[in-house]
């Protein structure tokens, strides 16, 4: 894998184009995140209309919950100027939230209860009630506690003239779209081989308020009387006490990263599926709609992985039909924990380093995927979620056990050059200094923000509710004290505006019943 990686980073590097193409990659980000009261708890309040309609609003959503809001940007050329969009999204919301605040951790605060969760509600329209039901349906089938876990997407694309410089480079038969879809299946792959890199350097959730378990048994050791954790972990929120769709209990799928018609097909196939144990749960009950269908998944987002392929959606069009037609246009990597010791939920460090890794895993060789290599990759997350941190914790690689250190020092050394490669297109050095980062982490696992966490609460005496709501107010007065950029303002409040106005018009535009809706778009081919 490494000789076709320094044979494919040889020939960018020689190539003049290179520079410019690699500075219009494009980047986005998402956060999610919980609003809390001022004790700490999950709020009961519906989403301030001030922010706009999270059913039509581009940039401010919601996730699960009416109290969890997801700012999103849109895609920029550096990383940089993502950030600083995500700075002025959360500026803005935080000057409309008082006296409540935005939650710093991946980990839900003091939880009173499935039933105080409010789940996300987008008006009565049609496509507002497909959105609500299917969250409903979430809570009926994995638990509402389960799904006000927050974390930050870092989305991803080349440019399509740097898919035409690797195709040339390649010396590619196959039509662009097809060879465009089968590396980005190979990036996938890739990404998922070393997907557990990702918790390593960048999990913050080694420790859990109790409540969040709410009574019942756990592996976890006790940190004092109001707190879980693991000594080792990096990120609970990526182990198995997270939102996973399990084989083992019949009803979840394993998705085929072969190529892209077989990853849709297996998507296909368990949207049209009826599961036994979901059928159980009802459809409508007592007029009440408690979830979408009873198929192994409602719809193609309920199928949790560390990685999607995306692809731009034209209105209430299934994600698996656009892929189909139109193939993929970026990548969604879900699998960072919210960082609690930056106001901002990720910093500059972090997205130098994961812009460095989409390269490195689109130029490493990508074989199939193997069944005992997939249960590696998936031993190899949820190890390294809730071990990672151990000297003899071992990782899966050809069937043999290596010590994470040894494994992830080697993947650093490989990226090596292509963090120059990206310092050379786009300058500061910022590339190797993230990396030079990554492997001090590495070498000294109580650099890693896990293990940094759980110190500063020992040191504190802080259990995880107090050091996660104290990280909160902090990063609350930060954004109190941070001075609006006019113009950005100006664009959110007209854009919150406009999103009220567009909802009224889906509403008032609606003709037909829901189950005539849900029939129509499950009818899509």
């Amino acid at each position: 894998m490494y000789a076709i990686l320094d044979k494919r980073l040889g020939r960018l590097a020689r190539d003049p184009a290179t520079r410019e193409l690699l500075r219009a990659s494009l980047i986005g980000l998402e956060k999610e995140s919980l609003r809390v009261t001022p004790d700490g708890g999950i709020s009961p309040s519906a989403h301030p209309r001030v922010l706009g309609s999270p059913l039509t609003h581009p940039y401010i959503t919601t996730d699960y919950s009416e109290a969890m809001p997801e700012l999103i940007t849109p895609p920029f050329a550096d990383v940089s100027q993502a950030l600083d969009f995500l700075r002025d999204l959360q500026k803005f919301v935080y000057d409309r939230l008082a006296p409540e605040f935005l939650w710093a951790t991946s980990m839900p605060c003091v939880l009173y209860g499935a039933e105080s969760i409010p789940i996300a509600d987008y008006g009565p329209s049609n496509a507002g009630m497909m959105k609500t039901v299917y969250r409903r349906g979430l809570g009926y089938r994995y638990g509402k506690v389960m799904q006000v876990i927050a974390g930050v997407h870092f989305n991803f694309s080349f440019s399509d003239d740097f898919w035409d410089q690797f195709r040339a480079h390649e010396e590619a038969v196959a039509p662009r779209r097809d060879f465009v879809d089968a590396a980005y299946m190979a990036q996938v792959r890739n990404l998922q081989r070393v997907g557990w890199l990702v918790p390593y350097l960048f999990g913050a959730s080694p420790a859990v308020c109790k409540s969040f378990l709410d009574g019942k048994s756990t592996h976890l050791e006790v940190f004092d009387d109001t707190t879980y954790y693991l000594p080792n972990a990096t990120s609970l929120r990526m182990g198995d006490i997270g939102y996973q769709n399990s084989r083992e209990q019949g009803v979840g799928i394993k998705a085929d990263y072969d190529s892209l018609d077989a990853y849709i097909a297996g998507l296909a196939c368990a949207i049209e599926t009826p599961s036994p144990v979901w059928e159980k749960i009802g459809v409508v009950v007592d007029g009440e709609y408690r979830q979408l269908n009873a198929n192994i998944l409602q719809i193609e987002n309920e199928y949790y992985s560390t990685v999607r392929l995306k692809q731009l959606l034209d209105r209430l069009e299934k994600p698996t039909l656009a892929l189909k037609q139109r193939g993929v246009r970026y990548l969604e990597l879900r699998s960072l924990d919210v960082n609690a010791s930056h106001p901002l939920g990720i910093d500059l460090q972090q997205l130098r380093f994961l812009e460095a890794l989409m390269l490195f895993c689109l130029l490493l060789g990508s074989p199939p995927v193997s069944a005992g290599e997939r249960s590696e990759i998936d031993a190899n997350l949820l190890g390294t979620a809730h071990r990672g941190r151990d000297p003899e914790f071992r990782l899966g690689r050809d069937d043999k056990g290596h010590s994470l250190a040894t494994l992830a020092l080697e993947i650093l050394g490989a990226m090596e050059g292509i963090c120059g490669l990206l310092d050379d297109a786009k300058g500061g050095g910022e590339y190797l200094a993230s990396l030079r980062a990554q492997r001090a982490a590495v070498q000294d696992p109580d650099l890693t923000p896990s293990a940094r966490m759980l110190a500063e609460m020992r040191e504190r005496g802080e259990g995880f509710h107090v050091h996660a709501r104290r990280k909160s107010e902090e990063h609350g007065e930060f954004f109190r004290h941070l001075e609006p950029d006019p113009e950005r303002t100006r664009e959110l409040e007209a854009e919150a505006e406009q999103s009220l106005v567009r909802q009224a018009e889906i509403e008032a535009q609606d003709t037909g019943s829901f189950a005539d809706f849900l029939a129509a778009y499950s009818a899509q081919r």
